[in-house]
C-alpha cells in the first residue's frame, strides 16, 4: 500500500500539520488505528505537562488533597486522614497504623513456626501423597452418603 503525505488539523492549537508517509507506515507497523490529533509542538508540550504532574504528585497537577479530621479508633487522639472515613470502619492514626502493620507480619510468622505445626501434618508432608491418602482412609471409618433411618421406628 502506498502512503501519501496528508494534512491534518491539531486539536489543541488548530494549526495544520503534515502526517508524512513514513509516519503513516510507522503507525501501520505499530497497528495504531487512529491518526495523530496533535502537531509535534503541542504533543511535546503536553508530554512535559504530564511529566511534571506525575513527578511531583497531586499538588503539581493542581489537585488539592482533602484532609479529614477524625479520632483514632485505638488511642483516641485527634488526627487527619487523606480520605473520608466510612461508618463502621476503624480509622487509625499514623502511629497505631504502623504498630498494627508491624504486628501483622510477626503474627503470621509465629503461626507458621514449627511449634504450631501438628505432627500429623509433618508426617503427611514427608510421606508420598498416595500413602498419605491411604493412611487417612484407614484412620476414619467410611461415612454413608445419606443418613440412614430405622424403618421400624418410622412405622
Amino acid at each position: 500500500m502506498d502512503f501519501v503525505d496528508r494534512i491534518l488539523t491539531c486539536t489543541d492549537c488548530g494549526c495544520e500539520f503534515i502526517f508524512t508517509a513514513g509516519e503513516q507506515l510507522f503507525f501501520q507497523d505499530k497497528q495504531f488505528k487512529n491518526d495523530p490529533k496533535r502537531c509535534k509542538p503541542c504533543k511535546s508540550r503536553r508530554g512535559v505537562q504530564t511529566a511534571n504532574a506525575t513527578a511531583d504528585g497531586p499538588a503539581a497537577a493542581g489537585i488539592s488533597r482533602t484532609e479529614t479530621r477524625t479520632e483514632c479508633s485505638e488511642c483516641g487522639i485527634e488526627t487527619t486522614v487523606p480520605f473520608k472515613p466510612t461508618q463502621g470502619r476503624p480509622v487509625l492514626c499514623r502511629q497505631c497504623y504502623k504498630n498494627k502493620m508491624t504486628a501483622a507480619p510477626a503474627a503470621a510468622q509465629t503461626a507458621n513456626s514449627p511449634e504450631t505445626v501438628a505432627a500429623s501434618d509433618i508426617a503427611a508432608a514427608n510421606s508420598s501423597a498416595p500413602a498419605a491418602v491411604a493412611a487417612e482412609a484407614r484412620r476414619q471409618p467410611p461415612q454413608p452418603e445419606f443418613p440412614t433411618t430405622d424403618v421400624s421406628m418410622a412405622i
